[in-house]
């Protein structure tokens, strides 16, 4: 896997992939339309942060690259890539109950805050890449 160049790409599977650590400045694409939905990406080396409709769907600390993208109800899958381990907070629903997959790991039980907010760390090597799922209970 690698960085993406284009920031965001709607991939013919109904996913998306977006992101690029590699950037020293941060990058933003606004006004993405895809799927009935308007998403926007800013990303460089800090910080890989995408909005759907004005909201805080995915972001991660530092920067990051993701690909095949899902999030449907119920489930969000994604493969990430970064530089080094990550923080990771995913939008979703408020107080609702999730568990999440780390490379098929159950990494444990979470509950989203009032906000819809979950957040988990990932140890990554440079290059490296994470499969991640996370499954609504």
């Amino acid at each position: 896997m690698s960085n993406v160049k284009e920031l965001l790409i709607a991939q013919d599977n109904g996913s998306l992939c977006f992101g690029d650590y590699s950037l020293d400045e941060k990058t933003k694409l606004s006004d993405f339309a895809f799927e009935e939905h308007t998403y926007k990406v800013k990303t460089f080396k800090e910080i890989t942060r995408l909005e759907k409709n004005g909201a805080v769907l995915f972001e991660s600390v530092p920067g990051s690259a993701v690909h095949n993208f899902k999030a449907s109800e119920g489930l969000v899958e994604f493969d990430v890539e970064s530089a080094d381990d990550i923080e990771i907070t995913l939008g979703l629903a408020a107080e609702a109950e999730y568990k999440v997959y780390v490379d098929d790991t159950n990494i444990g039980k979470m509950k989203a805050n009032l906000g819809g907010k979950i957040n988990f760390s990932i140890e990554l090597n440079a290059g490296q890449t994470a499969k991640v799922r996370v499954v609504t209970l």
